[in-house]
């Protein structure tokens, strides 16, 4: 047997986020994402060793 779908339960957060998205469209970042290419490197570069 199949279960039935669960009943959607109103949720009064969800919905006043959903209203203000609406109204504000797309929300700009908190933090500017800087590309990986120009951020500093976490751990310095492994010695090459060079006879």
């Amino acid at each position: 047997m199949a279960k039935k779908p669960k009943k959607k339960v109103f949720n009064s957060s969800t919905e006043v986020r959903a209203i203000a998205r609406e109204r504000l469209g797309a929300v700009k970042p908190g933090i500017v994402i800087v590309p990986k290419s120009e951020r500093k490197p976490k751990y310095p570069p492994k010695p090459t060793i060079e006879e």
